[in-house]
């Protein structure tokens, strides 16, 4: 069986609702924040981690927006992370984040997503004919208010979008030695802070609803190779 996870309970209840698979995955409600969901998930997995498949981590992202010419995520448009970065853990300069390097200064910043379930997240997509964008994310521990600050965090890392859990799961997830697949639904653009644009209710119940069609895809074929089907 999957767990799937997302930040907040307004996240996590569209689920609930959406998910029309024989057997509901596990759920967790990590909290906002990569130490938050750091530490409830590595909590949750330390007695359950031999139950799970594999871990799908969904939720709302804000988009970075992109040189012109460039094709970039819209509002509620879905995205699958390919990989996630710490985006700033760091030293914080004013037109970058300078990352630590050197021995005494080794830090885990940048986490690959599962090929296979990255793959299959697409084929679930692709046979509903959903557009997705799949890409870099960033995980920060303070939301980019300005644009100045999003165009600094997309340009360095060649970034899709940004939330505040990504990478936390990710790096639990290969503490456990288990596959991570990440999706989000854009919420609002990264430009200097106006909530009036923003379509938070929407991004929710869009995250959810997608993520309730890929894990039943995934315990689809999941249960399929248990029994040896084709």
């Amino acid at each position: 069986m999957f767990l799937v996870t997302s930040a907040t309970d307004f996240e996590m209840e569209p689920y609930d609702v959406g998910y029309l698979g024989k057997e509901k995955p596990f759920q967790l409600v990590t909290g906002v924040g990569p130490l938050e969901t750091a530490v409830r998930l590595y909590g949750w997995l330390r007695n359950n981690y031999d139950r799970v498949r594999g871990v799908v981590n969904f939720g709302v992202a804000g988009a970075y927006l992109q040189p012109s010419g460039t094709s970039q995520p819209q509002l509620l448009d879905i995205c699958l992370a390919s990989s996630e970065i710490l985006g700033d853990l760091g030293v914080c300069l004013e037109d970058r984040i300078e990352c630590f390097t050197g021995s005494e200064l080794t830090v885990a910043d940048r986490f690959e997503m599962d090929t296979d379930l990255l793959g299959q997240a697409c084929k679930a997509l692709d046979s509903q004919d959903l557009e997705y964008f799949t890409g870099t994310f960033i995980t920060v521990n303070c939301a980019s208010g300005t644009a100045r600050r999003g165009a600094m965090l997309a340009e360095q890392y060649d970034g899709l979008c940004e939330n505040m859990e990504g990478a936390a799961v990710a790096r639990v997830c290969a503490e456990f030695n288990l596959p991570c697949l990440e999706v989000r639904c854009i919420s609002n653009m990264v430009e200097d802070r106006d909530k009036g644009e923003w379509q938070l209710k929407k991004a929710c119940r869009q995250a959810a609803e997608v993520a309730a069609r890929i894990t039943e895809y995934l315990q689809e074929q999941s249960d399929r190779s248990v029994s040896g089907g084709a």
